[in-house]
Formats: C-alpha cells, structure tokens, sequence
C-alpha cells in the first residue's frame, strides 16, 4: 500500500511530514513487529518508524512529541503552538486537584446545573438528562470533564476553579504555553492552547507525582485509564486488557484531532508518553468519528506502540499505577 502524502509534505515545507522520511513500508512494520524490541533505543527507534509511516500515509499537518523509557523517540514541531481542544482538560483538571489538594475545594462539593448552563448540541451526558436544574458533585464532573469530555463540564469546572487560577496554577507549575481562554465571564473559559512538549511534561508530571497530590494523581489517571475513557484512537484496536494499561485524552474541533496519555507498562510503570496534535484535512472536517483518517492513523499506532515497549520496563521511580479491576455487571 502506498502513502498518501499532501504537497507540503512532499517538498518538506512546514511541520508536515517530509517525504524522505517515510522509510518503511507497511508490509516492512508488520514483519519486524513479530517481536518486541528489548532495549530502550530499539524501542525509541520502533516507535519512530510507526509514527513516520502512520503520519504520512493519513497526511495533513502533526506536531508530536513521544518519549520512551524517558529518552525521546519523536520530536516534531513540538514547541509550536497549537490548539489543544479538550486534550486542554487534563489541564485544567490538575488545577481543579490542585486547589483541592490545597483544601480549597473538594471531590464531594455539590455544584449546581442550571439548565441555561448546558451546553446542548455538543459531547457528554449532561445534554441528555433533560432534568433541570440538577447536581453533581465535583468528582462527577471531573470524571465527565475527562472521560467522555462533557462540553458542559468545562462551565462547571470553571464554577469550581476560575480561568484565571486556572492559567495562574499552570504557569506556577511551569506550563506557561498551555493556557485557557477567560471568556467575558469570569467563570467561563474556551479550552486554548498548549505544545505538545508542555502536554507531554504535564503527563509526566502527573505518572511520576510532581504535579498534584498522590490521592489526586490516583484519582487522575484511574480516571484516565478507565474502559470509559477515549477509544476511537490509540486505545481501539485493543482487548479491554491492553486498553487498560493506556491513561489517555482527545480532543477534536473543526479540522483538528488530538490526542495524548502515557502508556503503562505491564507492571503498573510509565514507559511511553504521547502528545499528537494533527489539523487538516478539510475534506473530513465533518468527521468526528473513527473513520476519519487521523483517528485511524492513531488506532494503527497504539498497539504498535504496546508491543514496541512490551519487553522494556517503564521509570522506577514513577507511581506504581495496577490497572483497575474490570468486571462488566448485569445488575442485581
């Protein structure tokens, strides 16, 4: 199968892909993934072949930034500005712990759900009650915020944490680049901007306990890894095992699709973390479902991901993280 490659990234103009960089067919990554690599650097080098072959063949414009066992495996564009869409709740979720950690709120704080508050056309579960006004608790929006990224969650946070602590909490934590947009509101924000390099600091910061307490770091990432959590990316073509073992968020609006989390090894460590930033594609705008061609590049990236790193071991030092138990329930 050929690679479908764009103008810029046939000339190597911008922060697409470049032609010269698409070494490896894909019958060629199917054959020497019959084994894991065993050391770091092979693994790194794994790792980049995938995401060079997989970036070029969907096309449009990427800015990435992978890390493997600590040591980078892609660096691309990763200091440019992009939007971040709701890969920017991860974000603003460590400002709402942080502020819990400094007893200034807490997960079982009730906030009230106006029905002028939601926001009806977008994603989540809020717009589907049809039963206001309601309640939820802190935590309850929190795991809405960060799972199936409820749109209304974003007002309800920003009731909890202000945009401008928000933005204050993150560029004292050394985040400058990812940021929130205050709107006229002084409760309500848009979702911003980051890097992909300070996305991916952030993922660090939270597996290896820097950012926020180690029960709010428990919270985060058990949240982040559960079977709810995003699918139609790196973690779909995967059992509910491997799923498990993969702490991520995306974020998508207008031509945009996004995605970042970190990979676990099978002892509970952090071994690989990602931050993808892809735009383009006019022509799939509409699409915000599996199919669209970045969507489909990151669910062929995942599991080549898991298996480049399965003989590696992630950081020591890190929080040990064991996946949860799941247990699919019929009632009773």
């Amino acid at each position: 199968m050929g690679y479908r490659l764009n103008r810029r990234a046939a000339f190597g103009l911008g922060t697409v892909v470049a032609a010269g960089s698409v070494l490896g067919s894909t019958p060629a990554l199917a054959q020497e993934e019959d084994s894991s690599p065993a050391t770091p650097d092979r693994a790194r080098a794994r790792v980049k072949r995938v995401y060079e072959a997989k970036t070029a063949e969907a096309g449009g414009t990427w800015n990435s930034y992978i890390s493997v066992a600590d040591g980078v495996a892609v660096d691309h564009g990763s200091d440019e500005l992009v939007e971040a869409y709701s890969v920017n709740k991860v974000a603003a979720a460590v400002a709402v712990l942080d502020k819990i950690d400094r007893g200034e709120a807490k997960l079982t704080d009730q906030v009230e759900v106006p029905e002028d508050i939601v926001i009806k056309t977008g994603d989540g579960i809020i717009p589907l009650d049809r039963a206001y006004p309601s309640v939820f608790t802190v935590g309850h929006i929190l795991s809405l915020f960060l799972t199936v990224s409820d749109d209304t969650c974003v007002r309800l946070t920003g009731l909890v944490c202000a945009p401008a602590e928000i933005n204050a909490t993150l560029v004292a934590k050394g985040f400058p680049n990812t940021q929130v947009i205050p709107a006229a509101n002084p409760k309500r924000y848009w979702l911003g901007k980051t890097t992909p390099r300070e996305t991916h600091g952030i993922l660090q910061g939270i597996v290896k306990g820097t950012l926020v307490s180690p029960t709010s770091t428990d919270y985060l990432l058990n949240v982040l890894r559960s079977q709810v959590a995003f699918t139609d990316g790196i973690r779909r073509e995967m059992s509910s095992v491997d799923r498990s073992r993969i702490a991520t968020k995306a974020g998508w609006l207008n031509d945009g699709r996004n995605e970042a989390g970190v990979i676990f090894d099978k002892a509970g460590k952090p071994v690989l973390t990602y931050a993808l930033f892809a735009r383009g594609l006019p022509e799939h705008a509409a699409d915000f479902g599996a199919t669209h061609p970045f969507r489909q590049a990151a669910a062929e990236m995942g599991p080549r991901f898991l298996r480049a790193v399965d003989k590696i071991s992630g950081d020591p030092a890190a929080r040990t993280l064991r996946a949860q138990s799941y247990q699919p329930s019929n009632g009773g």
